[in-house]
């Protein structure tokens, strides 16, 4: 007897598989597919290019500066750290020297009638109410009078007497004509100055004596030189000289008497 094919309703499972198959391939050619984004996948690929680019040579970079400060710390002694470069200093031109103030007041020092000072070098001066006396180391002896009418009180004035041989110059003298007398002060021909000490007697007469020392000069003569010079007409005018030997070198000095308050009262010559 000979059998009967299967009908469709009897199908084995690969004619189901080949149906489902053919099913689907009809339905994939009714379907359009969409263009392909290639700039897009272009853009994005050197996008990517560059990324990686970058990001290589900031690595190398770190790379390099970490292996930099390595050698220098590696090299630099321990314990210092690298030094920074210290900037460029600007030259400032010196500031000029100030002025050297006067010497400070130094006012009349009170000596009682008779009273021998020692002024130094063997020269003694006192005072007495007649004037001014004073005594050498050879013994010389000598007085200036403010009695005799020489002396013009009603007006500040100098007089100068001066020994000297190649030891050096004794000045002395009296002031007259004030009771401010603070400061006594001996320019020399070279400019030098020097401070003489001041004296006076009791109850602030207005006159008193002056003294100073000072070192010997190139062109002073060997032995004793005296001289004498008067000034009895005040400050920033003409003097006058005594009828004494005026030999060596101390006329070219200058006298100048200040006040309490530094004012100039008067100089010589």
């Amino acid at each position: 007897m000979t059998p009967e094919p299967p009908t469709r309703t009897e199908a084995g499972p690969d004619e189901a598989e080949r149906r489902l198959r053919a099913a689907l391939a009809e339905a994939a050619h009714e379907v359009a597919p969409a263009p392909v984004p290639l700039a897009a996948i272009t853009w994005e690929g050197r996008t990517r290019r560059r990324r990686r680019a970058t990001a290589l040579a900031s690595g190398c970079a770190l790379a390099v500066a970490a292996v930099t400060l390595t050698l220098v710390q590696g090299l630099s002694p321990a314990g210092q750290s690298v030094p920074a470069r210290p900037p460029v200093p600007v030259q400032q031109p010196p500031a000029p020297s100030p002025p050297s103030p006067p010497a400070p007041p130094r006012p009349p020092r009170t000596v009682a009638p008779g009273e021998r000072v020692a002024a130094g070098g063997g020269w003694k001066v006192w005072l007495t109410d007649d004037g001014k006396h004073w005594s050498g180391p050879d013994g010389y002896e000598n007085s200036r009078s403010v009695t005799d009418g020489n002396v013009d009180a009603d007006r500040p004035g100098i007089t100068h007497q001066a020994q000297g041989d190649a030891r050096g110059t004794f000045h002395s003298g009296l002031y007259y004509g004030t009771t401010d007398a603070a400061r006594m002060e001996i320019t020399g021909a070279n400019g030098r100055k020097t401070t003489a000490t001041l004296l006076r007697l009791p109850g602030e007469p207005a006159w008193g004596v002056w003294y100073a020392s000072t070192p010997p000069t190139p062109t002073t003569s060997p032995g004793t030189t005296t001289g004498t010079t008067d000034s009895g007409t005040g400050a920033g005018t003409t003097t006058s000289s005594d009828n004494t030997d005026t030999t060596g070198t101390w006329p070219e000095d200058r006298v100048t008497l200040y006040d309490t308050t530094g004012r100039i009262i008067a100089t010589l010559p």
